[in-house]
């Protein structure tokens, strides 16, 4: 949960009349997420969700919102961003940078089913075609110099195995950094929360924060592990291979793997885990102040790493 900065009716309103949505109908806080602020936000003209930016700069904001805006021309199921009167797509907001996106329809799935992981890889790689002639490059903030960076703060906090662990996988990791992989706008967090259903069927894909230029199979390596792994028991961390077979075949029905990316998909898969157990115990021992807050367990992604 989280809501960093809070956003008062009297600030709201002063905020909206740049734009044309008629009287606000309902405003209240979105108790997912940890990086950004979010409000759901309706009114006589829509159903919105209400974006304030907490870590990204606002030089960085045209390369997000621009993507999903180019994705929902595109028909992938995107939150279209809501300019204002005068075009803008954004705007400062009790001094964060901020913007309005289209509320989608469709709920999360906490614990994914077949189906489900067959959709989110249809989704995900008719996503990355529709994003093969997005022009904008951003470098990935959560990329290998991060890694380090995250290492160094966490290390007080951890056992004498973890940080063992995490030093042999940063420099593994590090002897595959040129590896010749397919690149293009990834979309980097496309965790079970970030996709909306209706059933069996994907109606909205969400939250681009981490949107970046990288790896295309370091992104469905990144859904993968959220997807289909096994969460509890003896098996923990390990992959559920009737989930993950589906997902990558539904993935490869529309975009199949390269040659150059297939021999290196059990490093791409290491890769995403390492990044996300990084992030975890970082906001675990060094959370940021918030009004809702709370930190990610990040044993799962630990468990993945061998």
């Amino acid at each position: 949960m989280a809501v960093y900065t809070t956003v008062s009716a009297d600030d709201l309103a002063v905020w909206l009349t740049r734009y044309a949505l008629g009287a606000v109908h309902e405003f209240e806080p979105i108790v997912a997420g940890i990086e950004n602020t979010n409000y759901f936000l309706t009114a006589d003209n829509g159903h919105f969700v209400l974006t304030l930016y907490e870590r990204l700069p606002a030089e960085d904001l045209p390369f997000y919102l621009n993507l999903m805006a180019h994705l929902a021309r595109a028909g992938v199921q995107a939150p279209a961003p809501e300019p204002d009167r005068s075009g803008a797509l954004w705007s400062f907001l009790n001094g964060k940078p901020a913007g309005l996106v289209a509320r989608l329809d469709g709920v999360a799935v906490e614990r994914p089913q077949i189906p489900h992981c067959a959709a989110a890889g249809d989704a995900l790689a008719r996503m990355h075609v529709a994003l093969g002639n997005y022009r904008a490059r951003l470098s990935n903030r959560r990329g290998p110099a991060w890694w380090r960076q995250a290492a160094r703060a966490v290390r007080p906090f951890l056992s004498v195995e973890q940080i063992g662990l995490l030093t042999s996988e940063i420099k593994f990791q590090a002897g595959f950094a040129k590896a010749r992989l397919a690149r293009g706008a990834i979309h980097g967090d496309l965790f079970c929360d970030n996709v909306l259903f209706e059933g069996e069927r994907v109606s909205g894909i969400i939250d681009f924060g981490f949107a970046a230029t990288d790896a295309l199979a370091y992104d469905l390596a990144i859904a993968v592990n959220d997807w289909c792994s096994v969460s509890e028991g003896a098996s923990a961390g390990a992959l559920d291979l009737s989930r993950s077979d589906a997902m990558i075949a539904a993935y490869e029905a529309v975009r199949p793997l390269s040659g150059e990316e297939r021999p290196l998909w059990p490093v791409v898969l290491r890769a995403a885990a390492l990044r996300f157990w990084l992030s975890r115990l970082y906001d675990l021992y060094l959370p940021r102040s918030g009004e809702l807050t709370h930190a990610h367990d990040p044993v799962p992604f630990e468990r993945i790493l061998p």
